[in-house]
């Protein structure tokens, strides 16, 4: 059976239980964006991908369904709530606060063979993981460098908890959105977002964990990491 999703920007859809499953199934599918399945006191599910910041349905007229049931996770995005951040760009977990310079070598090999600047990939490690190689999120972001399944796939990695497979790997990923995009928001936005949603969006995309991905990844390269080398950092 097949079934078609409304194109509109705008996806809502209040279904019977029985539709609403099946409906799951087939947008498994989909190529960007996130989607969420909600249940009201009766039973009725609403399909939608269109959430505020506390991931409740945006529009006044689907205040009903209050009730998270359950969130499909696209394969070529990787926003999740990242509680690493801390209170200041500064912040380490303290349990992982030994291992902020232990792979400085293998971020500098890699950034060198892939063009990147050192800072940069370790900005990003820092906001992804939090040096933790362990890491894993919710929708299944593995590692250092948080790499989804199908991002691991495409780079051949063995193991993304390796570091050194990890960080070749998001390195490489790295610098295929820099090159594709041209500008540094909006490859990191790919890299956390997906680039089916910067596409959508015509840039980096209305969620708020994204939003402030960028800012926390530019905020560290800048203030913490541009300046410093392997040596020094």
């Amino acid at each position: 059976m097949r079934v078609r999703l409304p194109a509109s920007p705008t996806r809502h859809l209040r279904l019977a239980p029985a539709l609403a499953a099946v409906l799951l199934c087939v947008a498994g599918s989909a190529t960007a964006g996130n989607l969420y399945r909600f249940q009201d006191a009766d039973g009725n599910m609403l399909l939608t991908n269109q959430v505020d910041a506390e991931r409740k349905p945006l529009h006044s007229g689907n205040r009903q369904y209050r009730k998270l049931v359950k969130v499909t996770w696209y394969p070529d995005t990787n926003v999740h709530r990242y509680g690493n951040w801390g209170g200041n760009e500064a912040a380490v977990r303290p349990s992982f606060s030994k291992l902020r310079n232990a792979f400085d070598p293998l971020i500098e090999a890699a950034a060198s063979r892939h063009g990147l600047e050192f800072g940069l990939v370790k900005a990003v490690i820092h906001t992804e993981s939090g040096f933790d190689p362990n890491a894993r999120s919710a929708p299944g972001a593995q590692g250092l460098m948080q790499l989804m399944p199908a991002t691991a796939r495409r780079y051949q990695v063995g193991n993304a908890y390796d570091p050194a497979q990890n960080i070749e790997a998001g390195s490489r990923h790295l610098r295929y959105l820099l090159n594709r995009y041209r500008d540094l928001p909006l490859a990191l936005a790919a890299y956390n977002a997906g680039e089916g949603n910067v596409d959508k969006y015509g840039g980096i995309p209305p969620f708020p964990e994204t939003q402030d991905y960028v800012q926390r990844v530019t905020g560290r390269y800048e203030r913490l990491y541009q300046t410093r080398t392997a040596a020094t950092n």
